[in-house]
């Protein structure tokens, strides 16, 4: 079957090891399911995988992708959840110390077809295009947990999102703005910060600018280069949710004497559960959000969108389809 997988990893030319070709079509054991995969979505963690973190090289070829929807054997529409916990384990999958994403331990959804496990199948809403559909189970699901389960801020308070364009940033900003709050954003680029008005922001700063007031919580993706910021934009008793780091992850100030003073929360917020992710599906489909998406190509000219996100020209998603 066609796949884009990983071959090999460079950290300096992670392009160099992407191979889209074929792969043997998946066999699952009892309690999986096979997915015939229509959309696919791109994420940074597809990057990462590239460049050697977080895949171990004896796991090569690795199919590459979290994000996907399509079909199961009974013909069913259904919305893929990346997270695989281990054997045995009971309660949110996000707590198990031993959780994989899909791409990691199993191989991932950028193909003709994938194997989860049978209880990882989302039903995705009948008004849902497949292309939304491929958008949620990783950038958004990751949003929807930082905004709705772990930052506290009630409709009306004010979110500020660090480094508009990513699929997450722009995830929070176009839930955020659904669900009735205030989405501010930063931005080192014009027209990115263009972009994220358009889409919901109600203002977009600079990197690093003083904001006319202190906000509620934070949403932190971008990590050393931001988190000073962050700590002092955020009213007392106020949240930061952290989710990433793509700047890095050991600021030169940690900022911990206002954090103890102005008594803030720091929250670590990963991915989302299989039910949160069946909760976001149908808050997108009955708000009627259409998620951004930067470009829709075949999983044939997957090269294409991969160069895209390495060279940091994406606003939103990237998604490739399937037949």
């Amino acid at each position: 079957m066609l796949a884009a997988f990983a071959a090999a990893q460079s950290e300096s030319d992670p392009l160099s090891g992407l191979v889209v070709g074929d792969r043997p079509a998946p066999e699952p054991p009892a309690g999986w399911s096979v997915v015939n995969v229509r959309t696919a979505g791109l994420n940074h963690h597809d990057v990462w995988s590239l460049r050697g973190v977080g895949l171990p090289a004896d796991r090569l070829p690795m199919i590459l992708g979290c994000d996907a929807a399509g079909t199961d054997a009974e013909g069913n529409e259904v919305i893929v959840h990346a997270v695989v916990p281990s054997a045995g384990w009971r309660g949110d999958e996000t707590l198990d110390p031993r959780r994989t994403l899909l791409s990691e331990l199993h191989q991932g959804t950028m193909a003709e077809q994938v194997m989860v496990p049978t209880a990882n199948l989302v039903p995705k809403p009948a008004g849902m295009s497949w292309e939304t559909a491929a958008c949620l189970s990783t950038a958004w699901l990751t949003a929807y947990r930082m905004l709705f389960t772990n930052s506290g801020v009630q409709p009306g308070g004010t979110v500020l999102v660090q480094g508009a364009g990513g699929g997450v940033a722009t995830a929070l900003i176009q839930l955020g703005r659904a669900a009735g709050l205030r989405m501010w954003a930063t931005s080192r680029d014009a027209a990115r910060a263009e972009r994220a008005l358009e889409i919901g922001a109600d203002r977009v700063f600079g990197s690093g600018e003083r904001l006319p007031e202190r906000v509620e919580a934070v949403m932190e993706t971008v990590g050393a280069a931001t988190w000073s910021h962050s700590v002092n934009s955020l009213n007392p008793g106020g949240s930061i949710v952290i989710a990433g780091a793509t700047s890095g992850y050991d600021p030169k100030k940690g900022e911990l004497n206002k954090i103890f003073f102005k008594q803030l929360k720091v929250i670590g917020s990963t991915m989302g559960s299989r039910d949160e992710l069946a909760r976001l599906a149908s808050f997108v489909e009955g708000a009627g959000i259409e998620p951004v998406i930067d470009s829709v190509l075949p999983l044939e000219k997957a090269r294409d969108g991969f160069a895209k996100m390495v060279h940091g020209d994406v606003f939103g998603k990237v998604v490739f389809t399937l037949p």
